[in-house]
């Protein structure tokens, strides 16, 4: 058994990519999504005449209109492909503005209505800040399950255990990437592999408080960097990898055991954790990596996102 389909004995498989064509020979449960793989994937030639029918459909309609039809497009693709869910997300130069976040969701949920896709088949992507969360909450009551992403701190989580949210998307590689540039010279690569590794350890208690307290919010490891990344998180609910990772999975039949297991998890012993608005912010500003790497995510779709704008204008 080669160690993708031992990984799915344990943990559902995503794919995070926008190249749906890359999907069906991994068999992925669900798919990921976000601006900056959209952007990639309609430069490809396989995409460029999905965007220009996107483009003549609906000419003559606002920027914003046009990127989610084209966002929607892609997602109804990859869901002829996979049997599960596939995350789309809203814009991220809405990430602290709750009501017009909701707006967007709700005009996204409406465009898979109109093609006939169910809304139980689309999560919603928002960046966890503060007024995402919020955003979140009050899309959850209405029926619209989401995808919380960025996410980087453990008050994060708690946040989004709390707003009762489906499912949050902790960024293993990015709390890798800053720790090690944060160590310089001092970082040795062996001594935080696998379990060691501080964004296996962020997931991993994240996950570990999540079933010791009844959280129903699934955990889904995201952004690795290597295969011991992933084998060390084993057992996760979910966790959403790249096609090469994918690949790299499929070619290796080293063995691969269970890591997280929640049954060994709810017997930790915690005390549970309640946050206001003021605790939050106070908490993330307190994670110097957190909030660094949620600005930095933030402006990074957000430039993406003009980019996607540009291309369609053109």
């Amino acid at each position: 058994m080669n160690q993708l389909d031992a990984l799915k004995q344990y943990t559902t498989v995503v794919a995070d990519t926008g190249d749906f064509h890359q999907m069906a020979a991994f068999r992925p449960q669900d798919a990921t999504t976000n601006p900056s793989l959209i952007l990639k994937a309609v430069q490809k030639p396989d995409y460029q005449p999905l965007l220009a029918q996107t483009v003549q459909r609906f000419r003559g309609r606002s920027l914003d209109e046009l990127t989610d039809r084209l966002l929607v497009r892609f997602g109804c693709e990859i869901l002829s492909i996979i049997p599960g869910r596939v995350s789309t997300e809203v814009d991220a130069r809405l990430s602290f503005d709750t009501q017009a976040t909701v707006t967007r969701a709700e005009r996204l949920i409406e465009l898979y209505q109109a093609e006939g896709i169910h809304c139980d088949r689309v999560l919603i992507k928002i960046a966890a800040t503060w007024e995402g969360i919020a955003a979140a909450a009050r899309l959850e009551r209405r029926g619209i399950r989401t995808n919380l992403t960025l996410l980087f701190a453990f008050c994060q989580a708690v946040a989004c255990g709390q707003a009762g949210v489906q499912l949050i998307s902790p960024f293993v590689g990015r709390i890798y990437d800053w720790a090690k540039k944060n160590a310089g010279s001092t970082w040795v690569e062996a001594d935080r592999a696998g379990a060691n590794d501080p964004g296996v350890q962020s997931v991993r208690a994240i996950y570990q408080y999540y079933k010791q307290f009844g959280i129903a919010t699934e955990v889904m490891g995201a952004s690795f960097r290597n295969l011991g990344q992933i084998t060390a998180l084993a057992g996760c609910d979910l966790l959403t990898i790249s096609p090469d990772l994918l690949a790299a999975l499929a070619a290796s039949e080293a063995p691969l055991q269970r890591a997280l297991d929640p049954a060994a998890a709810r017997e930790a012993d915690r005390l549970p954790v309640q946050l206001d608005e003021p605790g939050f912010r106070l908490a993330l500003n307190e994670d110097a990596m957190a909030t660094e790497k949620l600005a930095e995510g933030i402006r990074a779709f957000c430039a993406d996102a003009a980019r996607l704008d540009r291309l369609l204008a053109a």
